[in-house]
């Protein structure tokens, strides 16, 4: 079982946003289904709109909520917020529609002790909001070091000190984590992952925009969406009868190039496999530029550093 929980505020009495509900929308919609249409989390959508239709979400509405999503036990619990953040000398905070001086909403440091005391295996946390860095970090008035029970990953679209920007109707760091959900942070197995969603929007945003942060304290990394793998897992799956030993290069000849005379059936066939490694760089050809080259001129190929590491993987059965 895997929740999720999106929120997007648009309306606050004090300060409109804009794109905020469209970040919740496109992350529930990724986050429903794998590419494959495959069910994926069972998401949960707290929308604030402009036009005053949508969902409350003032401190009650919004603390039942992450509560309810970590109370009970589930293989992941994700929460993504998009709306106001905000911090003082106690706390930084999701606000909230029903934001008030030194009582601006959901303190950060709640949400943290729900999801640690949370019985969910893995959780993540993803917030597009201004000051979102603070989650994790200890309040000023507590000199105890903040923790993160093991199992929890936390994503945020600034540190602590630095705001968070809308561009184009959408938050940037959510239109950032959304493209990597789609697959731009997709591993060779179509798995994507929060160190991997981290590192893509990371890599996307210069040295002068906001800078994203990542908080991690794990034992393992669970997809947390499966795109199209870029190669055929079966050819993956076959990596060790190709290559019986990985450090090993592969003698090649003529006779695996389909448009030779001298073509042989099933080293064709292997050849096509070899091939398609070579497109997603796990084989590469030596001392030729090209696997047709190292064909013709009865060359080799090798497995590259990622080769061996799916390589690995196929000999534990774990592909």
């Amino acid at each position: 079982m895997r929740r999720a929980l999106c929120v997007g505020i648009d309306f606050y009495p004090f300060g409109e946003l804009r794109g905020c509900v469209n970040d919740a929308d496109r992350m529930a919609s990724l986050l429903r289904k794998h590419e494959d249409g495959t069910p994926d989390f069972d998401c949960r959508s707290m929308r604030a709109t402009l036009d005053g239709k949508g969902d409350k979400v003032g401190r009650p509405e919004l603390r039942k909520a992450v509560k309810e999503l970590f109370a009970q036990p589930a293989e992941v619990a994700l929460l993504h917020f998009s709306g106001h953040g905000t911090v003082n000398d106690l706390d930084g905070y999701l606000v909230t529609q029903d934001a008030a001086a030194y009582d601006e909403g959901l303190a950060m440091s709640e949400v943290l002790k729900m999801a640690n005391d949370s019985k969910t295996e893995e959780v993540v946390i993803i917030l597009d909001c201004c000051h979102a860095g603070n989650l994790g970090n200890p309040p000023v008035v507590n000199n105890a070091r903040a923790m993160l029970r093991e199992g929890m990953s936390i994503l945020t679209a600034s540190r602590g000190d630095q705001v968070s920007v809308e561009a184009s109707g959408a938050g940037l760091f959510t239109s950032l984590v959304a493209d990597a959900l789609e697959g731009g942070a997709a591993d060779v197995l179509g798995d994507v992952t929060a160190p991997a969603i981290y590192a893509f929007v990371e890599g996307a945003l210069g040295a002068w925009d906001q800078r994203p942060l990542f908080k991690s304290h794990v034992s393992k990394v669970l997809p947390l969406r499966k795109c199209k793998p870029v190669v055929d897992l079966a050819i993956l799956r076959e990596l060790p009868t190709i290559f019986p030993v990985p450090a090993e290069d592969l003698p090649l000849t003529p006779a695996f190039e389909h448009t030779c005379e001298a073509k042989e059936a099933v080293k064709t066939a292997i050849f096509c496999k070899l091939q398609a490694l070579q497109r997603v760089h796990l084989v590469v050809p030596v001392d030729a530029p090209h696997m047709y080259d190292a064909a013709m001129q009865s060359k080799a190929c090798r497995l590259t550093a990622s080769g061996r590491y799916y390589w690995r993987l196929a000999k534990n059965n774990r592909i």
